[in-house]
C-alpha cells in the first residue's frame, strides 16, 4: 500500500501538458498493441509499462531531480526524461532501481490476481512484466540494470555484452539492434574506465554500504523476475495445451 501511495504520489508533480502527452501516447500504444494482442491485454501491458516509469519518475522526484513525464512509443516502450542528471552513482542506482522494483510488485499482484481468479489475461500479464523487468536488467546501460550496476563499476557493462548476443541469437529482433546501437558507446566507455581519474572518483566513489545495498536489491530482483518468469511461462504453456 505504501508503494502505491508513492507510485500515485508522483503524478501531482506532473502539470496538465506532461499530463496529455503521458495520455496520448498511452492510447496511443494501446491502439497500436490491441492490433495485434486485443484492447484488454493491450491496456494491461501499457498499464505495466506506466508503473514501472512511475517507479523511475517517483525516485527521481525523491532525490530532488527534475524529470519530464512518462512518454510512450509502441513496440519501443516508455521512459522519462531526466531533465536533471543524477550528481553521483548513487543516484543513478536509486533512479534506476526504481522501475524494476515497482514493476515487479506490479507483475506479482497481476500473478497473485490471475491465481486467485483464474484469468488467463491476468497471468499472461503477469509474465510480460516479469519478462520485461527481468530484460531490463541486464547490466549494460541504457538498461535499468547497467544504471544500478554501475554503482560498482562501470566495467560491469561489458558482463552485459555477451548477454545482449545471445538474446539476438535466440531470439533475432530489430530492437535489439536499436539497443546495441544505443548501448555501443557505454560498451567504449566501459573499455576505457579508469578509476583513478578524479571525475570519475567523484561520481562513482560511494560508500561501501551502498554498494552491497544495491548488488543485493538487484540480485534478489534478478532471482526472482527468473523464477517467476520461467515458472509463469510453463503454466501458459500448459495453458495453451
Amino acid at each position: 500500500m505504501k508503494l502505491l501511495l508513492l507510485l500515485f504520489s508522483g503524478f501531482k508533480y506532473l502539470k496538465f501538458g506532461k499530463l496529455l502527452a503521458t495520455g496520448g501516447t498511452m492510447l496511443l500504444s494501446v491502439a497500436a498493441y490491441a492490433f495485434i494482442f486485443g484492447w484488454r491485454y493491450a491496456a494491461g501491458f501499457v498499464l505495466l509499462l506506466l508503473v514501472h516509469e512511475m517507479g523511475h519518475y517517483v525516485a527521481a522526484r525523491r532525490r530532488g531531480l527534475d524529470v519530464g513525464a512518462p512518454v510512450f512509443i509502441p513496440f519501443v516502450g516508455a521512459w522519462i526524461q531526466l531533465k536533471r542528471l543524477p550528481h553521483d552513482a548513487d543516484t543513478e542506482a536509486y533512479v534506476g532501481l526504481g522501475g524494476p522494483f515497482a514493476g515487479t510488485v506490479a507483475s506479482l499482484a497481476c500473478y497473485f490476481a490471475a491465481r486467485e481468479t483464474g484469468s488467463d489475461l491476468l497471468l499472461a500479464l503477469s509474465y510480460a512484466g516479469f519478462f520485461i523487468n527481468l530484460f531490463n536488467l541486464i547490466p549494460l546501460s541504457p538498461f535499468d540494470g547497467g544504471r544500478i550496476t554501475a554503482v560498482l563499476s562501470p566495467r560491469i557493462w561489458l558482463a552485459g555484452v555477451p548477454i545482449l548476443i545471445a538474446l539476438f541469437f535466440w531470439r533475432p529482433s530489430p530492437i535489439l539492434i536499436l539497443v546495441a546501437v544505443l548501448a555501443f558507446p557505454n560498451v567504449v566507455r566501459a573499455f576505457r574506465y579508469d578509476p583513478s581519474l578524479p571525475e570519475n572518483q567523484a561520481y562513482y566513489g560511494t560508500t561501501l554500504e551502498s554498494k552491497v545495498t544495491y548488488t543485493c536489491a538487484y540480485l534478489a530482483l534478478v532471482c526472482i523476475l527468473a523464477i517467476m518468469a520461467h515458472d509463469v511461462h510453463d503454466m501458459l504453456s500448459a495453458v495453451r495445451r
